[in-house]
Parts: structure tokens; sequence; C-alpha cells
């Protein structure tokens, strides 16, 4: 799974990667080393013009009353997103780019788990696969929610762990936001774990464990104080 990520790169930064896009009117971003399930964060939706807006991480559908059901589904397994009700029709016509410098899995240790860092050895901003949805409050406020695509783990992330986030390279944004309609096998193909010669995997400390911690403190190599 991709249970918490990170996002600290400049905004005038996000031009390098590979969409025309434009940001949502108002949108500000703040740099976050530890964005944990049910904050906010900057996703790319596939709308006519790509837009850059913050949604709320926890895919949250429409027919739901149940205003927790996101904290449920922060990952959407690549191998059955085509089959499972909540993920289908997202899947076909709400796709989205999570923007991302990083992510963080727990490898175990007997009892204990590690936190591992992981982020490209280039140092460039990340685009994980995902899916977003519109869902309107009880109050009738409107909420854009999205969740983030998982696949097998390539040879650096498999001693961590099982799961993986959906890493694009850049060149491929366009052909996983749209337009619609699209085959849906020429889809699932990108959804297939990123070259583990491309990342870079270390422990940190504990720190990162409490979401509450938000600093660059979270992404520091465990030792380096």
């Amino acid at each position: 799974m991709c249970g918490r990520y990170a996002l600290y790169t400049d905004t005038y930064e996000w031009s390098d990667l590979a969409v025309p896009w434009i940001f949502e009117e108002g949108f500000s971003w703040t740099a976050s080393y530890n964005i944990a399930p049910s904050t906010t964060a900057p996703i790319v939706l596939n709308l006519d013009q790509p837009i850059i807006a913050r949604c709320r991480w926890g895919l949250v559908p429409p027919w739901s009353k149940d205003p927790l059901a996101g904290n449920r589904m922060i990952n959407a397994r690549a191998e059955t997103i085509g089959e499972k009700p909540v993920f289908r029709e997202p899947f076909k016509k709400r796709r989205c780019v999570v923007l991302a410098d990083g992510f963080f899995e727990w490898k175990k240790n007997g009892r204990i788990k590690i936190p591992i860092y992981v982020t490209t050895l280039k140092k460039r901003i990340l685009g994980f696969a995902g899916l977003w949805e519109n869902h309107r409050s009880a109050a009738g406020e409107l909420i854009r929610t999205f969740t983030i695509i998982t696949t097998r783990p390539n040879r650096l992330i498999a001693p961590i762990h099982d799961r993986m986030p959906v890493i694009l390279s850049p060149d491929r944004f366009h052909d996983w936001l749209g337009p619609n309609p699209r085959q849906l096998n020429s889809l699932l193909s990108l959804l297939v774990p990123f070259p583990a010669e491309a990342l870079h995997a270390f422990p940190v400390s504990g720190f990162v464990n409490n979401p509450a911690n938000n600093s660059p403190e979270c992404i520091k190599p465990a030792g380096d104080r």
C-alpha cells in the first residue's frame, strides 16, 4: 500500500512535467513532508484542461452516506481496478496524477517497523496514478477525493513491502489523464512497477510515524542528525 508520502518541491518546478496544466483558482501549497490520509494534497485532474487542485486523500463514492468511507479507500489495486464497482467508473472517466517527491513504507524487522523513504535518484517530482471522485456531503458541500493506485513491488521495494504506488514517468502523464473514452487495456498497461534502478530507498527515523510531525526531519536518513 501507500499510506504516507511527501511533496515539498516548489510549485514553479512542477512546470518541468510533461502536461500543459493550469492551477485551480485560489490554489496554494506549502511544502509537506508527511502527507497522511484524509488530508488535502495537489493532484492533476483529467478535465478538458488538466487542472492542479487540492483534493482530499481517500476516495468517497458519490453514493456513499459515510463521510469516513475514504479512510478505507486510500489505495486501489491495479489488478482489480476495472472490476470493483467503487473504482470501475472513475477508472473509465476520472483519472488523476498525484504529485509527490517520495513516499514512505514501513519494513518489518521482528516486532519493529522501520520507516523507509523512497524517492528518485534524480530528485525529480513523481506522479502516482490515481482516481478521483466528486462527493457531496450531507451539508451540500462538494468535496473532491482521490485514491492512489498500487501495483506489485519492483526488486527494490519487494524486501520492504508487497505493494508500491504506480509511478508514471512524465511522458506517460498524458496517456493516463485522457481524453475519454479510452481503451481500458491501454490504461492497464501503464499500471506496472516503476524501474527499481531509478529509485533510491533509505531508512528514516520514527519521527515520521506521527502524522502531526511535518518537517524536513521526516526525510532525513536515520542516524543523520
